[in-house]
């Protein structure tokens, strides 16, 4: 929502000078230092975002700063969206809106007090009585609200975003040159506060996005030493593409990536609501385990074989409403064993990763589909931990492996007659 083009450099908000306490009221400096010390602390460590938003505001108004309603937006990486804002209200709490990337959010933007004081680097204090509706998008809707005076504070963080914050006001008098300096002393730690937390969100999403959601959690709990890595067992599940190369032949680079998008959508929902964590893309395939809960009863195995049939499924449906340009394909393999789960790579350039014996077994399995004609391929320990009455293909040798493996494909569903 925010934009990331080439700014003037702008100091960063937190850092403070000491000049902005020159104006704080006689007697209210205490308490001014108060809120920043919460903002510091206690504020620094709350578990939700909008309860610091909300406590901000709340402690504004106990020093007799007159806040009916304040609002944020804060520039963020994610894969979605591009910012999120928050609104606090007396009337109705703590508000989310996030904004998706593309022209909507940048139209809103272009029409927001936002890129004013971004491009001014310089506070936006309104007498709504007195600015004209087509100034900016947001004040019909507070005159609408009955606020009386509106202040909007561009927030520059170390790392180069623009961010901000408003104060709205229903007081007759609005805000005085008291509270403005108020909020003048508070910002600085404020801004330190968000930008601290921002951080700190954004590593865990960045790192969600990009290896999982378990290995994320691993990562940033400190397993992050070469070789360090643990066994598990889980059912694992290899997906690829059929004639990934020949279809994308003539496709342009950005062709290429809508059609794997669209491919990866129609796979990884399943997956993910059945439990599984997507470790790798690989091009035009991925690998996937189910993680056995410890009884080896058999949960992951089904939970695996529920997201291949769904996802299957939904690749079915999206050639039927024509989302590709021409009918697409999967091989998906199933196999169930032991992994060494973790860290490998070299120097400061590691991969979280699964490997061992039982991964490449997969991997050879998935080989097969291609040969055998089949979308869907499980292996005899896979199918061991199911109840139900799969379909044998017979051993086939496995590139790398001695022995044969027995290879099955799901018994279809009997059709139901009709009437």
């Amino acid at each position: 929502m925010l934009e990331r083009r080439q700014h003037p450099p702008v100091p960063p908000t937190a850092a403070a000078d000491g000049s902005e306490a020159d104006d704080v009221p006689f007697g209210a400096l205490q308490e001014c230092v108060a809120i920043r010390d919460w903002l510091l602390s206690e504020g620094a460590r709350l578990p939700e975002p909008d309860d610091l938003i909300a406590g901000f505001a709340e402690r504004l108004n106990q020093v007799g700063v007159p806040v009916d309603r304040t609002s944020t937006a804060i520039d963020t990486l994610h894969s979605e969206y591009s910012g999120i804002g928050r609104i606090w209200t007396r009337e109705a709490g703590t508000t989310v809106r996030l904004f998706p990337h593309g022209e909507a959010s940048e139209r809103a933007y272009a029409a927001s007090p936002f890129r004013r004081v971004h491009e001014d680097a310089a506070w936006l204090i309104l007498d709504l009585a007195d600015t004209p509706d087509d100034a900016y998008s947001v004040i019909p809707d507070l005159k609408a609200a009955g606020y009386t005076h509106y202040i909007v504070v561009p927030l520059f963080f170390t790392n180069g975003t623009h961010n901000g914050i408003t104060f709205a006001t229903r007081d007759p008098d609005g805000f005085r040159d008291e509270d403005v300096a108020i909020l003048r002393f508070v910002m600085p730690a404020l801004a330190a506060v968000m930008e601290m937390r921002l951080v700190t969100k954004q590593l865990d999403t960045v790192l969600r996005i990009y290896v999982g959601d378990e290995p994320h959690r691993a990562i940033l709990s400190g397993d992050i030493r070469r070789g360090q890595v643990k066994r598990i067992r889980s059912a694992i599940l290899f997906a690829d593409m059929r004639d990934y190369t020949r279809i994308s032949a003539d496709m342009t680079p950005e062709e290429a990536v809508d059609l794997l998008n669209i491919f990866f959508d129609c796979l990884v929902p399943p997956i993910e609501r059945e439990g599984g964590e997507v470790l790798k893309y690989l091009g035009d395939g991925l690998l996937a385990i189910f993680r056995e809960p410890g009884d080896d009863l058999g949960g992951a195995a089904k939970g695996a074989l529920t997201a291949a049939q769904g996802a299957l499924q939904a690749l079915e449906e999206a050639n039927t409403l024509h989302q590709f340009a021409v009918p697409m394909m999967a091989g998906i393999a199933l196999h169930h064993g032991e992994a060494a789960y973790g860290n490998v790579g070299s120097g400061t350039r590691l991969d979280f990763t699964v490997i061992g014996r039982d991964v490449n077994m997969a991997s050879r399995i998935a080989r097969l589909n291609k040969t055998l004609g089949e979308p869907l391929l499980m292996s005899k320990p896979f199918v061991d931990f199911l109840w139900g009455d799969p379909v044998p293909l017979g051993e086939h040798v496995l590139d790398g492996f001695s022995e044969p493996m027995m290879v099955y494909r799901p018994r279809p569903k009997p059709h139901r007659r009709q009437g």
